[in-house]
């Protein structure tokens, strides 16, 4: 049997018609950059999300860019992030010529851990960039405590994660002071290229942010600040407006798959339950679970990935292809054990935990259409491995 990480092509097919539809529309139109598909998708956002502002740009990382542009981002100023994420995370600090200061994660969920932000916090340092990171919202509360004690800025990174809600039932991105999102295909909410929005509910943030998506331009030719090129296709736009009314259908049923999982894991004697830190002969397959230092909350965890702890990872992931299973590893190096921070002086044990996620977590295939037998496969090729 054969299950890939993702496959796109079911959801295109059950869309064709309006996708085409709105690609017609489109190219009719001429109208390329920006233009009324983008405005119309910005005010269907700001309905979904409950957000004052949105900004369509040209990917989740221009969206981040922009962010820290917006808060006027200055060379030597630090940003606090987890050391565990996408690269674009740190980034985007880096090409401001700022620096990433790193925290370690949550040892349940891997989001950064709030206890380890406040020590990391000096003179300089000018936000804070929780990532919400498979789906799973990070601990905001104490992030925006934190935030209002040393007077901070608070860039949520939901690339992984629009339509995910806090414990409150707020999306995440509204809660800090600018949310950033990904429409990069394999997200749970993809367009046809990159692509990218930006939320805000401050409107001086907003009339700044507009302006540096184009070039730091207004009115047109005329610049009192630098930007970059940050619009958003209308092609883009397009696709993603028919695509929008159906995320929270998609989201339920990766979480559907996600319950089918953890069942068959459990059942199957490879894990007794969810949410635990340690790999043992009780645990040989450690599972996801929607918690805050294993205290049950009633968050809403989208599944951008099922990411599961194994020990000989690598081996596993070879035979899982040799079965025609294909997987993922988010994300085998930390930031701080990255090449091209290695000027900023981290050391090999620093963070422990993001550090086990590394060398243990795999990612399984969760996408929406993935059928029932698949998960079973994929669970009893795990089952032979492990035992």
């Amino acid at each position: 049997m054969n299950v890939p990480l993702l496959d796109l092509k079911p959801q295109y097919n059950a869309l064709k018609t309006e996708i085409d539809e709105a690609l017609l529309r489109t190219a009719e139109s001429q109208y390329f950059i920006l233009g009324p598909e983008v405005k119309a998708l910005e005010k269907e956002f700001n309905e979904f999300l409950g957000s004052k502002h949105a900004i369509g740009v040209s990917s989740g990382t221009d969206a981040l860019l922009l962010a820290l542009m917006g808060i006027n981002l200055q060379p030597g100023d630090e940003v606090i992030m987890p050391t565990y994420s996408f690269f674009a995370t740190a980034g985007v600090v880096s090409r401001l010529n700022a620096v990433p200061v790193f925290a370690d994660s949550d040892p349940v969920t891997f989001n950064i851990d709030p206890n380890d932000i406040e020590k990391r916090i000096t003179n300089k340092t000018k936000a804070i960039v929780p990532v919400h990171l498979y789906g799973q919202s990070a601990d905001m509360v104490p992030i925006m405590e934190i935030a209002k004690k040393y007077n901070l800025k608070v860039i949520e990174d939901g690339a992984q994660a629009i339509s995910t809600q806090y414990k409150d039932g707020r999306c995440v991105g509204v809660i800090g002071d600018i949310g950033c999102y990904s429409f990069f295909p394999s997200k749970n909410l993809g367009c046809f290229g990159d692509g990218g929005l930006v939320v805000t509910n401050d409107d001086n943030l907003e009339t700044l942010m507009r302006i540096q998506r184009v070039h730091g331009g207004k009115p047109k030719y005329h610049h009192k600040i630098i930007g970059g090129n940050f619009r958003l296709d209308a092609i883009q736009a397009a696709v993603i407006r028919v695509k929008l009314p159906h995320l929270n259908t998609w989201s339920e049923q990766r979480r559907q798959n996600a319950e089918l999982y953890t069942k068959l894991f459990i059942e199957s004697d490879l894990a007794t339950e969810e949410g635990l830190t340690e790999i043992s002969a009780e645990n040989k397959v450690l599972l996801p679970k929607a918690v805050y230092k294993n205290v049950e909350l009633k968050n809403y965890h989208i599944y951008n990935q099922y990411v599961i702890r194994v020990e000989k990872r690598d081996e596993l992931r070879d035979y899982l292809t040799k079965a025609g299973i294909s997987s993922e590893i988010y994300y085998p190096i930390p930031f701080h054990m990255q090449e091209c921070f290695g000027n900023l002086g981290y050391k090999f044990g620093e963070f422990p935990v993001a550090e086990n996620a590394a060398k243990s977590s795999v990612a399984l295939p969760i996408y929406p259409e993935l059928s029932n037998e698949q998960i079973s496969y994929v669970v009893e090729k795990i089952a032979e491995f492990v035992k």
